[in-house]
């Protein structure tokens, strides 16, 4: 799963990074521990130009009664996505890419958990594979987003059994594209990223509370 991530890049630099419309007012400000239930920072893209937006992340389908669904659907399987009835739909319309320096996993050390910050060897912003949807009750409209995981890559899979899915840039643009609705073409790019552009240290267990934040969460042991 993907249950922790961060964004600290500035909003001027993950603009030109998607090469997205920064929204008028948008601010955001740099995050070290982004937990579920939290605003994030994606790109959309309506009527093929791309768009920063902020949403909250853990999908709410919008035939839910119970806007609570969204603290279990913070992530979707990439094998099963086209199937669930919460996401299959929105697989084929409502795709985002949700911004990105870098994310953690714990890996399992006999009774204990480490934590592990992974991130491209260039260190630059990349992009996870997402989907979103729109929820309202009555005056109220809350526009949510999840996660797509993948089978782990090499690096990963000595940490934990699962990645989120993190797109080739050539692969954004496909994921973006609204032309593009075909299931099969959509699942043949959300896959393992290669693991030889990728980095992974151990850091320390205070990225474990949620309510900490600050550049030290990256520092490594």
């Amino acid at each position: 799963m993907c249950g922790r991530y961060n964004l600290f890049s500035e909003l001027q630099v993950i603009a030109e990074r998607f090469q997205a419309i920064e929204q008028k007012g948008l601010m955001v400000e740099p995050r070290y521990n982004i937990a579920p239930g939290q605003n994030i920072t994606v790109v959309i893209s309506e009527e093929n130009k791309r768009k920063l937006a902020v949403l909250r992340w853990g999908l709410i389908p919008n035939w839910a009664k119970d806007p609570k669904i969204g603290y279990k659907m913070i992530n979707a399987r990439a094998e099963t996505i086209d199937i669930k009835p919460s996401f299959k739909g929105l697989l084929k319309r409502k795709r985002c890419l949700i911004a990105a320096d870098g994310f953690y996993e714990w890996k399992k050390e006999g009774s204990q958990k480490q934590p592990y910050h992974i991130h491209l060897s260039n260190k630059e912003p990349f992009a996870f594979a997402g989907l979103y949807d729109e929820w309202g009750n009555g005056s109220e409209v809350i526009r949510t987003c999840t996660i797509i995981t993948t089978e782990a890559n090499e690096l990963m899979e000595g940490i934990h059994d699962r990645m989120p899915v993190i797109l080739t840039q050539e692969n954004e643009k496909i994921w973006l594209d609204e032309d593009v609705t075909e299931t099969a073409e959509l699942k043949k790019i959300m896959v393992p990223y290669e693991a030889a552009f990728m980095n992974a240290y151990p850091i320390s267990s205070f990225v474990n509370n949620a309510r900490n934040e600050g550049q030290e969460i990256l520092n490594s042991l």
